[in-house]
């Protein structure tokens, strides 16, 4: 593809990206430290689109010609719900498989009780404030100022209405679940959508991975315990990447097709944020800081997708306007011009940059069941 092409691409490759980027109910969560184990009575999330359960539908109408149209939500909720997939996400599977509710979108949330957990995160959203793209020169990119710092103002306003004095908010919090993410991948898109390269990005690793360890040493002050710190997806086997982006050769791809170079990015992310909590665990040995290693999780079904269901591999978007990997810019997912497939948990692939429901239930599984969090959740 030419640069002129990619160019043109890029304005449509930045909307299908605006929001980027059932389990039986689980009644206890192990403690650490030989602590018992934790009933979580109400859960707070932030993040982006992976995490967003309605945000962005209120806070940019830019966005309702994607996430607000049909398909998605088709598979569950049978109508869209600002969810950026056909159904449930990561953060849904994780309330239903401790006994809550599933999550309201704080921007949707007047007059309701709240003390059961509410979601702040906002597809779009960045770890890193608008400054910091000014700085690159990459503000023209951003879709959305409800950055990470915003939302966790939202969380501070909210915090007199459920549980007022110190004492009872360190009870309260205590047995809730705080989910930071995931968050970061959108600082790297728009850097990328401006041109900068994978060794640009690299040098903007600390700074955001350390406004996201930031953020929950921020939680834990507020008297957070329990919290859940999700890494990177491996953005080398995102569709959209994998058509902007192609090798130029088969030495480029892994065993599973994806971006050898974009995979090892997200990676480095990955061990850096995980470098960052450590050192916050020695400073906060109170509290239960738990990594997600949302990386490891996706790529156990891009390796061997057919274990998981996905007939139709791991890549290929279930709704989508045509191409390789059945993602077009100038005709995504709920737009004019894309189609979606009959199956969608035969896919992994949702749009190009999201995933189906049927991953993310896999990624949720994973994470609370499996080897993919450390500590363990459960």
């Amino acid at each position: 593809m030419a640069a002129s092409d990619k160019h043109k691409l890029l304005p449509a490759l930045a909307a299908a990206l605006l929001c980027f980027c059932a389990l039986a109910p689980v009644a206890q969560c192990g403690g650490g430290g030989g602590a018992p184990p934790q009933n979580y009575t109400s859960m707070f999330s932030f993040g982006d689109s992976l995490t967003d359960t309605g945000n962005l539908l209120v806070s940019s109408p830019l966005s309702n010609h994607i996430v607000g149209r049909y398909p998605y939500g088709i598979t569950y909720f049978h109508r869209p719900t600002g969810r950026c997939s056909d159904g449930r996400l990561v953060v849904d599977f994780l309330a239903q498989a401790f006994g809550l509710p599933l999550l309201p979108p704080y921007l949707q949330s007047k007059g309701k009780d709240l003390r059961r957990g509410v979601n702040f995160a906002v597809g779009g959203a960045t770890a890193m404030d608008p400054p910091f793209f000014q700085e690159i020169g990459a503000s023209d990119k951003l879709w959305t100022n409800l950055s990470l710092s915003v939302q966790l103002g939202w969380f501070e306003q909210l915090k007199p209405s459920l549980c007022g004095s110190p004492k009872k908010c360190k009870e309260y919090f205590g047995k809730s679940l705080f989910l930071v993410g995931e968050i970061g991948g959108n600082d790297y898109n728009y850097a990328f959508f401006k041109g900068k390269t994978l060794d640009d990005a690299k040098t903007y690793v600390p700074t955001v991975a350390g406004a996201v360890t930031d953020a929950t040493e921020r939680l834990i002050r507020a008297g957070a315990t329990h919290l859940v710190v999700p890494g990177n997806l491996p953005m080398g086997c995102s569709s959209a990447y994998l058509t902007l982006h192609p090798g130029r050769n088969s030495t480029d791809y892994d065993s599973a097709g994806c971006l050898k170079t974009y995979n090892d990015f997200a990676q480095h992310h990955n061990a850096v944020l995980q470098q960052k909590l450590q050192a916050l665990r020695a400073k906060y040995p109170q509290a239960r800081i738990m990594y997600a290693d949302y990386y490891g999780a996706a790529m156990s079904f891009a390796k061997n997708p057919k274990q998981f269901g996905f007939t139709q591999g791991p890549l290929r978007t279930c709704c989508g306007g045509g191409g390789p990997y059945n993602f077009n810019p100038k005709a995504s997912c709920g737009v004019r011009g894309s189609s979606v497939c009959t199956d969608p948990s035969a896919y992994a692939n949702w749009d190009g940059v999201h995933l189906t429901e049927a991953a993310y239930h896999a990624i949720a599984d994973s994470i609370l069941n499996g080897p993919y969090t450390s500590p363990r959740l459960l």
